[in-house]
């Protein structure tokens, strides 16, 4: 299995994304990377590498690269040698099953969309992110992809994330709901609503509307909202572990029996961190293009790209890809 990484993108590549392909290619012997970016930049890093790990590791060179802060549309459109569209043509020519990139957001999608190409019949394509929640994980989609969508939209991601949900995640029947600003169903705006009506004579498994403080408790499977408050969730809920731990630590600091107690308490403290830490959780797939496109988080560092891959991995291996074909196929959107 061939997946192609935008070396370039993300605030620490190429570095720490060379670390994450030696690490991954250790970690999976059916795993060949393709880094595309900087060959000169590239090749000192790789050259320490077992001969077992390194010869299913190959650079293509480009100096192009999309910046975080550029227009994604326009920079995919013009850029045409760049590190992320390179990538993601080696998916549209079948030289690789998937590509992963923590680069520009916008031009993930762009590319994923342009480039990619969408799987037929889906109208927008979404991104989703496995959110671990206190019992199990919550697939929440999209979180970024689109600002506003239409209810048929929302009704393609419920079809999406349900398929996701059951054959990656292995949920055998996934509860579905929709977020909105309340449970009752007289809540949500027009799209919300209109995507209720819809999702509600399906044969999915739906259970109405959720709110935000519901979705740490798991009361969902897969929740399903428009990319703008999605994206607004996700990023509170990373900045709320991050804010948890730095004031844990003040706190702590400040006193001296509770510096003795984390003694104890610190190997607890760290497993609950990882717990809910998006390197460990790796990617979020861009479903409904025609590949395993997968957006790893901008700060990613060498254990989030390696979790990325594995995500990349996992798509491909249950060919997920496939299955929402088949799905549509079978008149479920």
């Amino acid at each position: 299995m061939i997946i192609a990484v935008d070396a370039m993108g993300g605030d620490h590549g190429p570095s720490e994304i060379c670390r994450a392909a030696l690490t991954a290619c250790a970690e999976y012997d059916d795993l060949d990377i393709v880094l595309v970016g900087s060959a000169p930049v590239m090749e000192p890093l790789l050259e320490s590498a077992d001969s077992s790990v390194s010869r299913r590791i190959s650079i293509v060179h480009t100096d192009e690269r999309v910046e975080m802060n550029e227009h994604p549309t326009l920079a995919i459109r013009k850029k045409r040698t760049s590190s992320i569209r390179l990538a993601m043509e080696m998916v549209r020519a079948g030289e690789a099953s998937g590509c992963v990139s923590a680069g520009n957001t916008g031009a993930v999608v762009a590319g994923g969309v342009l480039v990619v190409g969408r799987i037929s019949g889906i109208d927008r394509p979404a991104l989703g992110v496995a959110l671990p929640t206190l019992n199990k994980y919550t697939f929440l989609l999209d979180v970024g992809a689109n600002v506003r969508n239409k209810p048929f939209h929302l009704y393609q991601f419920a079809h999406m994330g349900n398929i996701y949900s059951k054959r990656i995640l292995g949920v055998a029947d996934p509860q579905i709901a929709l977020l909105s600003n309340g449970s009752e169903d007289i809540k949500g705006d027009e799209a919300v609503s209109g995507a209720k009506t819809l999702i509600a004579q399906s044969a999915l498994n739906f259970t109405g509307y959720v709110e935000g403080d519901d979705i740490p408790y798991s009361r969902a499977d897969v929740v399903v909202c428009d990319g703008f408050s999605g994206n607004i969730v996700l990023k509170f809920a990373e900045g709320l572990m991050t804010a948890a731990a730095s004031l844990l630590k003040e706190e702590i600091g400040q006193r001296v029996l509770p510096k003795v107690g984390m003694l104890f308490m610190l190997p607890m403290m760290k497993d609950l961190m990882a717990r809910f830490h998006y390197e460990k959780h790796g990617g979020t797939p861009l479903l409904g293009v025609n590949g395993a496109v997968i957006k790893a988080h901008g700060r990613s560092k060498a254990p989030a790209i390696v979790s990325a891959l594995r995500v990349a991995r996992n798509f491909v291996k249950q060919n997920g890809v496939e299955q929402i074909r088949e799905e549509l196929g079978k008149g479920g959107a």
